[in-house]
């Protein structure tokens, strides 16, 4: 005969007990995984959607510079503008009277910028436009680095020792 604890089980039912609480635990887990949704992963983990398929950086519509902004005067054609700022994304044939340019950055499917302009035209001249603020061309910015640090050169106004040597003898 055999003497067992009271409130001890044996092994075979303290492992099933293991078992059944790992399968509870797993069902709870999938359960909190298909409620959080998918987008619990890109704020929780965003290094894991790298991993996934590569993405394009994608430029759509019209890129539109300051100082292409800056040559619009009001009263050119229509003609003119289009010389001036390209074909617009945007020309509804219910208002010919609007164009619209429209510009969206995307970097890894997610957009990184978005600019919108529209000129107006009364009478096919252009009376007006409005729009987002338009970023430097990239020779304006280049001209801004250049006179931050590039200082003059003195040696360039130095006509060097020959010039010297010849200005020491009378003509």
């Amino acid at each position: 005969m055999t003497l067992s604890h009271p409130r001890r089980r044996p092994a075979a039912a303290r492992f099933g007990d293991a078992v059944s609480a790992a399968a509870r635990g797993a069902i709870v887990a999938c359960a909190a995984a298909i409620l959080g949704g998918c987008t619990a992963l890109g704020t929780y983990m965003p290094a894991i959607e790298q991993l996934g398929i590569y993405k394009l950086d994608i430029n759509q519509g019209n890129f539109l510079a300051q100082d292409q902004v800056d040559k619009l005067k009001v009263g050119q054609t229509p003609q003119q503008v289009r010389a001036v700022l390209g074909t617009p994304l945007i020309m509804s044939p219910f208002r010919p009277d609007r164009w619209d340019y429209v510009y969206e950055f995307k970097r890894q499917g997610r957009p990184v910028e978005q600019r919108n302009f529209t000129v107006y035209f009364v009478d096919a001249k252009l009376a007006r436009w409005e729009g987002d603020e338009m970023p430097m061309s990239m020779a304006a910015v280049n001209r801004a680095i250049a006179a931050k640090t590039l200082r003059p050169d003195p040696s360039a106004d130095d006509r060097g020792i020959f010039a010297w040597f010849w200005d020491l003898f009378p003509k």
